[in-house]
């Protein structure tokens, strides 16, 4: 029970497909309090969603692009929750125009539009909810691989270097008030936003041959896992890192 009485936030929950629905499941039955946000037309989907985990989960609206949503959102977890232990940053977006092997005639707004919601988002997220958390308490992202250029994943390639580095520079800057950040780098998933990656099937292939522990592309259990860990105190003394958990 590495989270019993912690109070955990995740973002992304759309199905149980997703590492953010294997996260909470993971974390709930480790004895988290788990509480949840979604937007637009997915907000029901993500009410959907929670109700096969638990009854009790509560979901607030909150579409990250919006601040006054967001602090909105702030608010009603501070009323309805109380201070939270942990986050789950699992927010990413890239326009159709920004990936499928058209890296060079992007243009820029939506290049910028990649980085806002995949990267900057982190910051906007950790700073607005700051003031509920606890000291110490924890921060993760979702990452992926980006040390080489993966064809077809072109703009949101570059804003997950940029959420890598995001990273760094929080956990600097919020480790004075016990706040640790940290990324997990999760091989490839088949969930519902990796089905917009174009080749993401020959990714997938390529890294079941190479991954020295077998990687089964339908589990996201081993990530979530390494979630719960960077959002327990097992966890007290990492931040600024990026984890992998991608079978080697």
């Amino acid at each position: 029970m590495i989270l019993k009485d912690k109070k955990i936030l995740i973002t992304g929950i759309l199905t149980d497909k997703s590492i953010a629905y294997a996260s909470a499941k993971i974390a709930i039955e480790n004895g988290a309090t788990v509480v949840a946000t979604g937007f637009g037309k997915g907000l029901r989907i993500t009410e959907r969603a929670v109700k096969r985990l638990s009854d009790d989960i509560k979901v607030f609206s909150m579409d990250i692009e919006n601040q006054d949503e967001v602090d909105a959102a702030v608010e009603s977890v501070k009323q309805e929750v109380g201070n939270l232990d942990g986050i789950l940053h699992a927010i990413a977006f890239s326009p159709t125009e920004a990936m499928g092997g058209n890296f060079l005639n992007t243009d820029v707004s939506d290049a910028v539009k990649s980085f806002e919601i995949s990267a900057f988002s982190l910051k906007t997220l950790a700073t607005s909810f700051q003031p509920l958390l606890n000291n110490p308490s924890s921060i993760v992202a979702l990452d992926f691989d980006n040390t080489q250029a993966w064809p077809g994943y072109d703009w949101q390639g570059v804003a997950k270097s940029s959420l890598q580095s995001i990273v760094r520079y929080l956990g600097y800057y919020m480790g004075k008030d016990g706040v640790r950040v940290n990324a997990v780098a999760a091989g490839p998933l088949a969930t519902t936003a990796a089905k917009n990656i174009p080749g993401f099937s020959e990714m997938n292939e390529e890294w079941n041959k190479r991954a020295p522990l077998g990687w089964d592309t339908k589990n996201p259990e081993p990530v979530a896992k390494v979630v719960n860990f960077l959002l327990s105190d097992f966890s007290e003394m990492v931040t600024g890192e990026i984890i992998h958990a991608d079978g080697g």
